[in-house]
């Protein structure tokens, strides 16, 4: 089938399933020409169970904003992106472990809008809403690995 039948069929618009193709995240189709190729049901496996599992995950945790934005979404596509990658490296993707993480990162939102409610103005509201939102994944990240750290060498004596 070709690049706008797979689409059609999985669900997934025309420019996400570019780039997936460009990261590398679905194998390229058969080529049947310079600028044409051909994908097979094995494309549209992968691509229906992708999208399947962050949905169901966005369902599960009751994310309709984020569930309506879906595809349009950076962050979705991310999501969906990091995914793919597990699979396609044959590592499972439980919709579980998904979801016990998503709702420890939910209860980081609610900590960080109740840390910039404290702000007085909205000026300085917007301001801290912005630096969060450079800063606060690597603030995140960083006690999570060094937190990973401690707890591999407490079990393994690392």
């Amino acid at each position: 089938m070709r690049l706008a039948e797979l689409s059609e069929r999985s669900g997934v618009p025309t420019a996400t399933v570019k780039y997936y193709l460009r990261e590398g995240l679905l194998p390229a189709g058969r080529r049947v020409s310079a600028t044409q190729a051909e994908y097979d049901e094995g494309h549209l496996r992968r691509l229906r169970l992708v999208r399947a599992q962050v949905a169901t995950l966005l369902t599960e945790l009751g994310w309709s904003t984020t569930l309506e934005l879906g595809e349009l979404s950076p962050v979705h596509r991310s999501l969906v992106a990091s995914v793919a990658t597990l699979v396609r490296l044959g590592y499972p993707c439980d919709i579980g472990y998904l979801s016990r993480q998503a709702r420890i990162m939910e209860q980081a939102a609610v900590h960080d809008l109740d840390e910039m409610e404290t702000y007085p103005s909205e000026a300085e509201q917007v301001e801290k809403a912005v630096a969060s939102a450079v800063l606060d994944e690597p603030l995140l990240m960083s006690p999570r690995r060094l937190a990973q750290s401690e707890e591999s060498a407490r079990r393994y004596g690392l």
